[in-house]
């Protein structure tokens, strides 16, 4: 079977979008410095499983209450 280096390149590329955004979504809700969170998401996911295990703590994360102040 031959693989063509130009698909998986696109796979990953596609990947790295998803991820990145999926990452935005969550830091959004779960994180006081969602760009922080995003850019450090975007980073893992240019290593897949990384990326992936990243997600799956943003997902069980607990949601940060808007209206509570931080001293």
């Amino acid at each position: 079977m031959e693989f063509n280096m130009t698909v998986i390149g696109q796979v990953i590329a596609v990947w790295i979008i998803i991820a990145t955004v999926l990452t935005f979504i969550l830091a959004k809700r779960k994180t006081q410095t969602p760009i922080i969170a995003t850019i450090l998401g975007f980073v893992l996911s240019l290593f897949p499983p990384f990326g992936m295990v990243y997600l799956i703590i943003l997902v069980l994360k607990n949601d940060i209450n808007g209206n509570e102040v931080v001293a």
